[in-house]
């Protein structure tokens, strides 16, 4: 399942130049890394030569202000805080109140920006350090589109149509987003003298850094390193995406956890007794999926694979266990939010001065 949709990560290394993660010597003792959750990258290991030195580094890692934070954020986030926690890396977050307005994700600008101040307070509810976070809302730091401005001479309409694909009919404001989001990418350069940038995203995402590394070369900045994250389904095995409600939120509650957990695409046999008797594919099963890979640790994640193929563990308790993990990591994050003021916010939000 997990391998018939890695197509667009694939891509990545056989069109368009990315590494397999593989292929390093080295890399970080984390959860995202071990259990094959990061898929390729680039030149993410001259940024962690450079961590480990001590040099000045910083992550961007953005998120769009049409929705609310799901399961498909867990390990970009999670990964985030690993380097922040560890190494006491800042962390900038754009929040694409803007992008989410010109794309049409969201009606008016105010909606856009009212979406942008509840992600920042979830964001520092996630566990994201206030001193070392810095969260970035275009209609709040305006200061970004003189940036953006200065960038732009560096890129051509023909590579961002060629990048994107737009058309005539397409508003400008799409056009002229890639110099905003490279912005983005090179602010914490052209800000804090940080000389070496990781942003860590989805494989539908590398088209903005291809053209971030590009203007970053032209413009005299150091290239930002890339990491990408494999590709995560939905709890049916498929894409994720509002139309199929195949999502899991954090603010979800707990009978819509529940019930989303018992939905999980399994990996059982058509009877308790057949699974018993012939096992179940764990390959298959979303529970097993996500309880291995996010949830429980490493040495459990194993023995709850091993039991299921062996039919010690049946898929209606997997999919317990699942529901259990989600109502465990929802309550707490739904009240770290309660406990997050609007001032604390307010203080991580980069301004014009």
């Amino acid at each position: 399942m997990q391998k018939r949709l890695l197509a667009d990560n694939r891509k990545l290394v056989e069109k368009f130049g990315a590494k397999e993660i593989s292929t390093l010597k080295e890399v970080p003792d984390f959860y995202a890394f071990k259990r094959g959750l990061v898929y390729s990258h680039r030149d993410f290991d001259k940024f962690y030569a450079a961590l480990k030195k001590g040099e000045k580094c910083a992550i961007v890692s953005g998120v769009n202000a049409s929705g609310t934070l799901h399961i498909g954020h867990k390990v970009v986030f999670d990964t985030n805080l690993f380097f922040q926690k560890k190494y006491g890396v800042p962390v900038f977050i754009p929040i694409s109140d803007d992008e989410s307005y010109v794309a049409g994700k969201v009606k008016t600008q105010e909606e856009a920006l009212e979406n942008s101040m509840r992600l920042a307070k979830e964001l520092l509810a996630y566990g994201f350090d206030p001193k070392k976070t810095y969260l970035i809302i275009d209609q709040v730091y305006t200061n970004i589109y003189n940036f953006a401005i200065k960038l732009s001479r560096r890129v051509t309409l023909s590579e961002i149509i060629a990048s994107y694909g737009y058309k005539k009919e397409d508003n400008p404001g799409l056009y002229f987003y890639p110099a905003v989001q490279s912005a983005h990418v090179l602010l914490p350069q052209e800000i804090g003298d940080f000389k070496h940038v990781l942003v860590p995203i989805g494989p539908d995402e590398d088209s903005h850094l291809r053209i971030a590394r590009d203007i970053a070369s032209r413009a005299k900045y150091n290239k930002p390193a890339v990491l990408h994250l494999a590709f995560l389904p939905g709890i049916d095995g498929e894409k994720m995406s509002k139309s199929r409600n195949n999502n899991i939120l954090f603010d979800d509650n707990e009978k819509t956890l529940r019930k989303k957990a018992n939905k999980a695409l399994s990996g059982g046999r058509e009877t308790a007794e057949l699974q018993r008797k012939h096992g179940g594919d764990p390959e298959k099963d979303m529970a097993c999926f996500y309880l291995s890979k996010m949830f429980l640790s490493e040495k459990e994640g194993e023995k709850l694979i091993e039991d299921y193929k062996q039919g010690k563990i049946l898929s209606g308790d997997v999919k317990k266990i699942f529901g259990d993990e989600l109502v465990k990591f929802a309550t707490n994050f739904q009240k770290s939010v309660k406990k997050i003021s609007d001032k604390k916010v307010k203080n991580c939000l980069m301004k014009n001065n």
